[in-house]
């Protein structure tokens, strides 16, 4: 994954620690004050919360474990790879579209992030400016040209 991707899992770990346990744990005491917590819909409710904020921090601790941070600035972006933007032509429609390779965790199409293991990843990686490539998508097959590549 990228730094600013594992940053952002940091800090998201340290929010449900620090922040949200903590809060959760006060939900479940209010929730008990009120009495019977075998028909207290709040004290449920709570309890599911704190389950899921613990599967969460989990998660990510596994995830931060496991982590491979992966710098892309060591040199020249002359193909693509990790972390490097590419913009590429879109034959069919002739528009440019702009992608970050980056982590299943940190993709988010809307922005202009794709996972390195998408199909237009798949089908980038190692390539060079001005190669054509051509991806199967799920609607069938799409044509692009590499216009650029750099490290953003």
């Amino acid at each position: 994954m990228t730094r600013a991707g594992y940053d952002r899992l940091e800090v998201e770990l340290k929010r449900l620690k620090t922040r949200d346990r903590i809060e959760i744990v006060k939900e479940i005491e209010t929730a008990r004050a009120h009495g019977d917590i075998s028909e207290n819909a709040e004290f449920h409710a709570a309890k599911e919360r704190q389950s899921h904020i613990e599967t969460r921090i989990r998660q990510l601790e596994d995830k931060l474990a496991r982590a491979q941070v992966i710098d892309p600035s060591g040199s020249d972006p002359d193909a693509v790879r990790f972390g490097l933007t590419v913009v590429l032509l879109d034959a069919e429609t002739d528009e440019e579209v702009t992608y970050t390779l980056v982590g299943e965790d940190e993709a988010d199409a809307a922005k202009g992030l794709i996972s390195f293991n998408s199909p237009i990843a798949r089908a980038l990686l190692g390539r060079s400016v001005d190669d054509a490539v051509t991806v199967r998508v799920p609607k069938g097959t799409r044509e692009f040209e590499i216009r650029e590549i750099r490290l953003d």
